[in-house]
């Protein structure tokens, strides 16, 4: 087994929230919602622990959404007044909309404070045997989710500033978490895999942007936020097609961006969401470095019915004809609750394909 993240058994970040701590978001303000919302996370470490995995996140139980409560604290961005994003996923049954608030840049984009450093350190001080894990959306969500119509041009009328703003504050977070005692941090990224989809590129040459090169420009950035990583941090990125109340966004293989994702963006790991077609084979794998880490998303978090370890054991088998076994981990294809909703799953399933993974990944690896 590892002994350093990304873990042979490991998760993208989201809990389902207890339904103890929806009642209390519903009726509690203030140091009362922070007790309970404490309460709630301390719970939920120790039940990662107890299941076995080596690294444990805060379920991200303190927030409405994976990534909008961390974009609106940056500063320069807020929310747009009587305006919505309108993101459409799709299921077995239909379609759903999902209609946050849309984002402006309104100012220009710093770092006012670390941004969940407070949820940060209570998760370091509760947990006992995993290492604690913050997730954050990647730079590149602040741009994939308004474009350039969110940036006022009186701000940024040349766009290389925005981007190099948006970087600097994304590094100064870096380091400030690190300052804090974070050796794992994972960038969430939807942006680089929705960009496999033609129907995602196509949006995006409607509003303006250059979607054949726009993994490139996200790269980029990424790269310039890393670029002065704290001495031992491990930073890894995860990506997925879409997860709200079990739905996806988006399909594609990760061949149209694999070449340069793999080759070119300086993080530690990649969890790869891969369990379903949509995902497409795992022929991309060949463009990963070695050294570098592919955590295989290979259990799904939007049903849950149990998957069965030797089928697990065989797609396995079948991405190590692509990339060395021993660069490979285990894990679900995304969170359990990637907004308040939650995924339609209960509790004990979700804590059943967790305890799963951690089994499958014994058994391969030792």
């Amino acid at each position: 087994m590892r002994t350093s993240p990304p873990f042979r058994a490991d998760h993208v970040g989201s809990l389902l929230r207890p339904q103890s701590l929806l009642r209390a978001r519903e009726s509690l303000t203030g140091d009362d919602l922070r007790e309970a919302e404490d309460e709630a996370v301390r719970e939920v470490v120790r039940r990662q622990e107890e299941i076995g995995l080596q690294s444990a996140t805060d379920g991200e139980f303190r927030r409405a959404s994976w990534h909008m409560d961390f974009i609106y604290r940056l500063g320069g961005i807020g929310q747009a007044a009587d305006e919505h994003i309108t993101v459409r996923f799709h299921n077995e049954q239909g379609d759903i909309e999902f209609t946050p608030a849309a984002l402006r840049v309104h100012d220009r984009i710093k770092l006012k404070q670390p941004i969940f450093a407070d949820d940060f350190t209570f998760l370091r001080d509760t947990v006992s045997t995993a290492v604690p894990k913050l997730t954050i959306p990647s730079p590149s969500m602040v741009h994939y989710r308004g474009g350039p119509a969110a940036i006022d041009p009186k701000v940024y009328p040349d766009v290389e500033e925005f981007w190099r703003d948006l970087s600097t504050a994304y590094a100064e977070q870096v380091r400030r978490i690190g300052a804090l005692g974070c050796t794992y941090l994972q960038f969430d990224d939807t942006s680089l895999a929705y960009l496999n989809d033609p129907a995602q590129r196509a949006e995006l040459e409607s509003r303006g942007d250059d979607a054949e090169h726009m993994h490139l420009r996200y790269i980029k950035q990424i790269n310039a936020a890393l670029a002065a990583k704290p001495a031992g941090m491990t930073i890894t990125t995860h990506m997925c097609r879409g997860n709200f109340r079990s739905s996806w966004a988006a399909s594609g293989s990760y061949d149209f961006v694999a070449e340069a994702l793999f080759g070119e963006l300086k993080v530690d790991g990649f969890f790869l969401e891969y369990d379903d077609e949509r995902s497409g084979g795992f022929e991309p794998l060949r463009y990963v470095p070695k050294g570098k880490m592919v955590v295989l998303g290979l259990v799904t978090t939007k049903r849950g019915e149990l998957e069965s370890k030797d089928t697990l054991k065989r797609r396995i088998d079948e991405a190590a004809k692509f990339i060395d076994l021993d660069q490979l981990c285990l894990s679900p294809q995304c969170g359990f609750s990637s907004t308040v909703e939650g995924n339609e799953l209960t509790a004990d399933q979700q804590f059943a394909k967790l305890r799963l993974i951690v089994e499958t990944a014994q058994e391969v690896w030792g």
